[in-house]
């Protein structure tokens, strides 16, 4: 329950930061998406299933307050928080390089699924000026903050770790 909690206020937590804050220091007016960097966090640290539920609550916090279409990016992040938690064996504390890599290319991912529903489909077909002005800024600036903020979930999962085998009784 209290691992439930603690998503929900991070959810919120990445939401507003994602939209004040970093809005207000934004790169080329670009700014990092906290939300898919939680979204993988989730699913690379606890597997596919916790990567989807909060892909899709962080998806639909998103769609509820910016979104045209509700369910939109909900389905982008749930389906981000999936691919990740294939990479949930191969989690190790210590390891950096992997959720990096991993991180680069959720955001890559994300923002072309994001392009092609949203503007290929309209016929909007200048996919090199999104994938330079938009696309790649982010994609970097969301790794940065990924170096700064991984750790910082890995410390929050190993305490909330270590508290669910600390309450567990054996009868």
């Amino acid at each position: 329950m209290l691992r439930k909690i603690i998503l929900g206020i991070s959810i919120f937590l990445c939401y507003l930061l994602q939209c004040t804050f970093f809005k207000f220091i934004a790169l080329g007016s670009v700014s990092p998406n906290l939300l898919l960097m939680l979204t993988f966090a989730a699913g690379f640290i606890r597997g596919k299933k916790e990567g989807i539920y909060v892909g899709f609550f962080a998806g639909l916090v998103l769609d509820l307050f910016y979104g045209q279409v509700i369910g939109f990016n909900a389905l982008l992040l749930m389906l981000i928080g999936y691919l990740n938690g294939f990479f949930h064996s191969m989690y190790y504390g210590d390891e950096v390089t992997l959720p990096i890599g991993l991180v680069f290319v959720s955001d890559f991912v994300y923002n072309f699924l994001f392009y092609v529903f949203s503007f290929l489909l309209r016929n909007r077909l200048s996919f090199w000026y999104y994938f330079v002005h938009i696309i790649l800024p982010e994609m970097i600036y969301t790794v940065i903050l990924t170096l700064i903020f991984y750790r910082l979930m890995l410390k929050i999962n190993s305490k909330l770790e270590e508290r669910e085998r600390g309450s567990v009784t054996f009868d």
